[in-house]
């Protein structure tokens, strides 16, 4: 039996520009890190050769063709994982919709397990590729590239998407001081609903095009917030922030709405420097940066939202358990 540990992600700036319709005709680039808000899977060898799956239904099926659950149909395809098998799949939040990039954790979380379980060790490159592969070229999913990869390698991160295909990953320096400080003035609420994402980035998409301006300058924030983050500036990441929420709201009419600016602009006036939804926009998890003088009247202001504390996550996909004994199976 063994079990995989893959983090959910928090996006800061450059959102959108990792989709293929931006990043094939130039490069697009995103600014993220994880959090302490994880993805398991379980897998166990059966006694018997039928399929065992435990999500939010419960599938027994005799083929990997038989699966309805995507993600792990199509992993299983991928890496030869067969009969014989059970896997088992959790989260700390709900798996739709959170804005957290957790459908992609699932996914390169599934490939880790399901190659572990093979007994190979992959990289991190390679886990982010084929869970890209899957989502976006197999199943045609309208979203991008960064979830994928921020769950596969962990850590704040600047990733570069190639009009070839190809990703640049490089890993953005934070001294101690600076990470304490912006751990300290990050809030994180829940706005009381999820969305689907892709129907939100199918707009996005369609608007690519004739929004290019916009989604330049949402990537040129990338270089000023890692520029703002390595100098130790938070008033100026604050800035930058507010300026992405402002670009963000200009790519699809499904972003935000009247009660999700409502939210946003009582948290500002209440002493916010900034804040973004996170994801897709529509819903799920907003993030406030907020000094910690100004933070109790902010939680005050938003008492009808839900507060989820966090910490930023150094690593990307683990296995965190992993016990193997000799099959009795011939």
């Amino acid at each position: 039996m063994l079990i995989t540990q893959t983090p959910l992600r928090m996006s800061f700036a450059g959102g959108g520009t990792d989709l293929k319709d931006f990043y094939g005709s130039e490069p697009g680039m995103v600014l993220s890190t994880t959090i302490d808000k994880y993805v398991y899977v379980l897998l166990k060898e059966r006694y018997d050769e039928r399929i065992v799956l435990s999500w939010t239904h419960k599938e027994i099926v005799n083929s990997v063709d038989e699966i309805r659950h995507e993600l792990i149909r199509e992993g299983m395809r991928l890496t030869g994982l067969g009969q014989g098998v059970e896997v088992i799949t959790t989260a700390d939040i709900p798996s739709e919709g959170s804005g957290l990039g957790s459908s992609s954790a699932v996914m390169v979380g599934l490939l880790n397990a399901f190659y572990a379980h093979r007994g190979e060790a992959v990289s991190a490159e390679r886990l982010a590729q084929e869970a890209c592969r899957i989502e976006v070229e197999v199943l045609q999913k309208p979203i991008g590239k960064q979830d994928q990869y921020i769950a596969a390698y962990g850590n704040f991160r600047q990733f570069t998407f190639h009009p070839d295909g190809s990703v640049t990953n490089e890993r953005v320096v934070i001294s101690k001081e600076m990470r304490r400080l912006l751990q300290s003035s990050c809030l994180l609420f829940y706005t009381n609903r999820t969305r689907s994402a892709s129907l939100v980035l199918q707009e996005q998409k369609q608007n690519t095009l004739e929004r290019r301006a916009i989604l330049r300058a949402m990537k040129q924030q990338v270089v000023a917030l890692r520029d703002c983050l390595e100098k130790g500036d938070l008033q100026a990441v604050g800035g930058l922030l507010h300026e992405g929420w402002c670009l963000k709201r200009q790519m699809a009419s499904q972003i935000s709405d009247t009660e999700l600016d409502a939210m946003y602009t009582t948290a500002r006036k209440a002493g916010a420097l900034g804040g973004k939804l996170l994801g897709a926009g529509g819903g799920g998890f907003m993030l406030l940066l907020c000094p910690l003088e100004r933070q109790e009247p902010v939680r005050q202001a938003l008492k009808g939202y839900r507060e989820m504390p966090f910490r930023f996550e150094s690593d990307g996909s683990k296995v965190i358990f992993n016990i193997k004994r000799d099959t009795w199976k011939l």
